[in-house]
């Protein structure tokens, strides 16, 4: 009976994934490690301190941005793998694997036993196209914050918020981002913001928690 391909729906003669799409979720399983990797520079760092200016806060907000924490977390990337792993060998009637290591380790072996395996997703499993969509999604979400498409969505770093803190806190220190366009940069941590018409004094506060 003709098949079609279960990510691009190409007609095939047999098989569940055709060889372009088999070729790149094997490319995609390969970069993943470095997807974990790269998502780290996007994580905003804690700052110390409860105070903030003139507010006390009772509640410290979230210190980390959610999107790319959330995929370095357990049901991001290596959730995702390791559950189209367990699947896979649960089909091909080898048990389930043995969990172990640190998360950027768990990955490597996740999509490490995918990858080996592909050529027998593509042509003998039917839940192949399932599992290549979700790796081809998840490659997306990853883009779509270290490489956004739409330069307007890039994140420009700015250098770390040099905002004091009260109560002898020290600095902020978070990362400072914007938007291509915008010209405001405000702290996701501390809520401080420079205009466009302070941007000098934010480059002599930097120099200056540098030296300091």
């Amino acid at each position: 009976m003709p098949h079609t391909c279960g990510l691009c729906e190409r007609a095939l003669e047999h098989g569940y994934l055709c060889p372009g799409c088999t070729l790149a979720t094997t490319r995609r399983l390969d970069a993943a490690p470095r997807w974990y990797a790269a998502l780290a520079a996007f994580l905003q760092p804690a700052a110390t301190g409860p105070a903030i200016g003139s507010r006390t806060r009772a509640e410290a907000p979230l210190p980390l941005v959610e999107a790319p924490l959330t995929l370095r977390g357990p049901g991001g990337i290596v959730g995702v793998l390791e559950d189209w792993r367990s699947a896979m060998q649960a089909d091909r009637g080898w048990g389930q694997p043995v969990i172990e290591g640190d998360t950027e380790r768990r990955i490597v072996v996740a999509a490490r036993a995918l990858s080996i395996n592909v050529e027998w997703i593509a042509s003998s499993w039917p839940m192949a196209g399932d599992c290549a969509a979700e790796i081809r999604d998840l490659e997306g979400s990853v883009r779509s914050i270290v490489a956004p498409t739409d330069p307007a969505d890039r994140l420009i770093r700015m250098g770390p918020c040099p905002t004091l803190l009260d109560g002898g806190g020290g600095r902020c220190g978070a990362v400072l981002t914007r938007r291509s366009g915008e010209g405001t940069v405000t702290c996701r941590w501390c809520r401080a913001s420079w205009p466009p018409a302070r941007a000098l004094a934010l480059a002599r506060a930097q120099q200056e928690a540098v030296a300091a």
